[in-house]
């Protein structure tokens, strides 16, 4: 069908944007009517789209894209052992769902997530829907994600579920269907506030005039959940991530900055006596409450999954002492076994007395006899799948396909292993999904969509995110709906028939404020942060010496000189090949600062993330062309410009907290050593005619060594400059100096009069470096200098990194 007749007002400057809209036969679409009228709603909103114009409408979701771009916004994608970060693929035009009908699905889904607690706590406690026959045994027994070690074990909260997902399509009746459920450790969330940040940066004028329901009253009302199941025992709240490889790392970090929350890892945590503490830069802090983001086998290597590298031994135990509450408890992803859906309408009927109010797709569980003759007779009209949440193993069936798109010889040998072990699989009706619009190269073309919606337990039981975020496929093919496979997600507004509340995270007034303790540090974090600070000041000295190395080579235009030789063999020392015009040793420590940086993602401002991942960009694009010699000089001198932004973002922007605090360590740290060992190497009595004065240009002191001595350039006043000068902020006194300045505000640092370890360490660094003379700094004590400050660096990871 050509929506040629049913457009809304429109300028008269051309034909409306949804005048070639191609409806597909039989498909129900979320924008036309099954009598081809445009919903109420959508017509203002194409109205609006109209009235902008094709080109303005596209620099418009031009500008929601930049904003994602600029906030870093990313998912994971896999190939094979590879893992690559692609941008957030947003799919421009909202996805509108009346009042009415989100009341339908919320009222639906909130008697579903009741439901799924009565079924997990049956499962890990009375065990009555199994002795009753209303569960198979097989589901329970043999499925990976029930853990035995959890049978018996009460939840804290009281309370196994808090924050579930839901799958739902709109099936050819208009009625909306549940695809699936989301129990583990379900994503998307964070995404979803990313989505509607990134539509309205576009289309806030539009927004502004629908009456779009907000999102924060939903996260504010889960936040306060979580922060008053902690209030018990005064614990932290954190969210327990599988790291930064996870494919939605992205989220976890920005939820984490989102709700005020804390980014942990597992090795962050540590199990004393049944109670779970965060190691800290102050020492062992008490954790209340976990929202988990990693598979539940994964969080105890002692009771679950013993290769688990990133969980925490004796969580498990934790949780028997109920000392702290897991947000979703352990074992819950058992709940998103495929195969629960053939039985959960009759579990709906007799556990809470009333049929569910969203139809389940209709299921059958090829365990049984009956339903497995059912799916092998009506094979090639059926979706056939793994009855259980994980794919099968070796090369069986992972996830869905329709029985008539598998090939014959694999449709009979998949026929004969549901005739040998039907417990494994399922079949499924297949479903007909709605399509809704998107825009693809100036039109508006429909795309099959499903819902993603959350729920979340709050104090006044569940409440549902009103919109949750829309999956549009890259094409008419329903399977390409995924992320991996080229989907898009949407953002979804649901339509109030009143102008909605302002609502805001931000405290209210009159409620006590809360300031955390200096020492509120992760040890993880704070390792990060000072690695952080050694890989920007390593990366800062290898471009500054390639840059002198590159100037002299354009300038003389001889390897073979010694001034060069002796550079190249100091860069090869530090494994950068002084040959390569952008050496891979420089691209490395580049990338380890991004690595780190990455870690934090929590703490770290979007700018300076920018500023870095622009480094590290244009860093790989001049590996690609710059040639040796002055070439390469400039693009030295370009990345040095870029890492001046980077940290001069961080120096003035960041919080004089402990972060910034063991930044700061890092970036004196490696400063301190790099010198020492730079002016040593270009002070030896091997050292070339030239070596001084490519010392005080590494160094960035040839002005300062200027307007300080009236003599020519000398080992002598270069030494003196570089080394004892405490108003040089590029000297060695002046790194220990600030080094000992933070180490002694750190928790510990000065106790009752007492200096740490590592504070008398500095201090006597220090102290040496200023009754010293220039003539005093040979080599062999200047390496000893950048000796001793490694040994410093040694002692404050052992006081508050290990």
């Amino acid at each position: 069908m050509t929506m040629t007749d049913q457009e809304p007002d429109a300028p008269a400057a051309g034909p409306s944007i949804i005048a070639d809209y191609q409806l597909r036969p039989g498909v129900p679409d979320e924008m036309i009517d099954p009598a081809g009228n445009i919903r109420p709603g959508w017509a203002e909103l194409m109205a609006a789209f109209d009235a902008l114009g094709a080109e303005e409408l596209s620099a418009r979701f031009e500008r929601a894209d930049q904003y994602l771009r600029d906030a870093g916004v990313f998912y994971r994608t896999y190939d094979g052992a590879e893992s690559k970060e692609r941008d957030w693929p947003l799919a421009h035009v909202p996805l509108l769902i009346d009042e009415a009908d989100w009341e339908r699905i919320s009222t639906g889904l909130i008697q579903r997530a009741e439901l799924l607690e009565m079924v997990v706590a049956d499962i890990y406690g009375d065990n009555n829907l199994v002795q009753q026959g209303l569960l198979p045994p097989e589901l329970v027994a043999q499925n990976s994600e029930f853990l035995r070690p959890l049978v018996g074990v009460k939840p804290a909260s009281g309370h196994y579920l808090h924050f579930c997902a839901f799958e739902l399509g709109r099936g050819p009746d208009g009625a909306w269907w549940v695809l699936g459920d989301r129990t583990q450790a379900p994503s998307g969330a964070g995404f979803a506030l990313e989505n509607r940040v990134a539509t309205t940066h576009a289309l806030s004028d539009i927004y502004a005039n629908m009456n779009v329901q907000r999102l924060a009253g939903f996260f504010r009302d889960f936040r306060d959940m979580l922060f008053a199941d902690a209030k018990r025992d005064g614990g932290w709240v954190g969210i327990l991530t599988p790291g930064q490889l996870n494919e939605t790392y992205f989220e976890h970090a920005y939820i984490a900055r989102y709700l005020g929350l804390v980014l942990l890892e597992g090795e962050d945590l540590i199990v004393q006596d049944g109670k779970v503490m965060v190691r800290t830069v102050a020492g062992p802090m008490p954790v209340s409450a976990l929202w988990r983001r990693m598979d539940a086998s994964f969080v105890d290597p002692l009771e679950l999954r013993y290769d688990s590298r990133i969980g925490t031994p004796g969580m498990v135990e934790a949780l028997r002492q109920g000392s702290i509450s897991m947000i979703n408890a352990l074992g819950t992803g058992l709940l998103e076994t495929r195969a629960l859906a053939a039985f959960m309408p009759r579990l709906s009927r007799k556990l809470l007395d009333t049929p569910l109010l969203l139809p389940e797709i209709a299921t059958w569980w090829c365990g049984q006899p009956g339903e497995q003759q059912q799916v092998i007779d009506n094979f090639d009209d059926l979706m056939i799948g793994p009855a259980f949440a994980t794919n099968l193993p070796f090369d069986d069936l992972r996830g869905t396909k329709l029985g008539s798109t598998i090939p014959p010889d694999e449709k009979a040998r998949l026929i004969e292993r549901i005739r040998a072990n039907g417990a494994n699989y399922v079949g499924q009706e297949q479903v007909q999904l709605s399509t809704a619009p998107v825009y693809v190269d100036g039109k508006l073309q429909p795309r099959p969509i499903t819902l993603r919606v959350y729920a979340a337990r709050t104090e006044n039981g569940w409440t549902i995110m009103p919109g949750g975020f829309a999956r549009v496929g890259s094409s008419l093919d329903t399977s390409a709906i995924a992320m991996q496979r080229g989907g898009q997600a949407a953002d979804v507004w649901v339509l109030s028939s009143k102008p909605v509340e302002h609502i805001s995270l931000l405290p209210q007034d009159g409620k006590q404020m809360v300031r955390a303790a200096v020492g509120d540090l992760p040890s993880r974090a704070a390792d990060n942060l000072i690695w952080l600070g050694r890989y920007a000041e390593r990366t800062e000295a290898t471009l500054r010496i390639l840059r002198a190395y590159n100037a002299r080579l354009a300038e003389l235009s001889k390897t073979d000189l010694p001034i060069l030789t002796h550079c190249a063999d100091f860069l090869d020392s530090i494994d950068v090949d002084a040959a390569q015009p952008m050496p891979q040793g420089l691209l490395a420590s580049i990338n380890s600062a991004v690595h780190s940086a990455g870690q934090i993602r929590d703490r770290f401002s979007p700018d300076g993330w920018l500023a870095l991942n622009d480094l590290q960009k244009t860093a790989q694009r001049f590996a690609r062309r710059v040639r040796p010699g002055d070439d390469s000089a400039h693009a030295m001198t370009v990345l040095l410009r870029k890492l001046a932004g980077f940290s001069g973002l961080v120096h003035e922007n960041m919080y004089r907290f402990a972060g910034w605090r063991f930044l700061e360590l890092g970036r004196r740290l490696e400063r301190a050593m790099q010198i020492a060992r730079i002016v040593s190497w270009l002070t030896h009595e091997d050292a070339p005619v030239g070596s001084v004065e490519m010392l005080l240009e590494i160094g960035d002191s040839v002005m300062s060594h200027r307007r300080r001595y009236s003599v020519s350039a000398g080992a002598q006043s270069a030494i003196d400059l570089l080394i004892l000068d405490p108003l040089n902020p590029r000297s060695v006194i002046f790194q220990l100096d600030r080094l000992r300045a933070q180490i002694d505000k750190l928790p510990g640092g000065i106790v009752e009069g007492q200096l740490s370890p590592a504070a008398k360490a500095a201090l006597e660094l220090e102290t040496e470096l200023r009754i010293a003379d220039a003539g005093d700094m040979t080599p062999e004590r200047l390496d000893k200098l950048a000796d001793d400050i490694v040994g410093l660096s040694g002692l404050i990871s052992a006081a508050y990194l290990v």
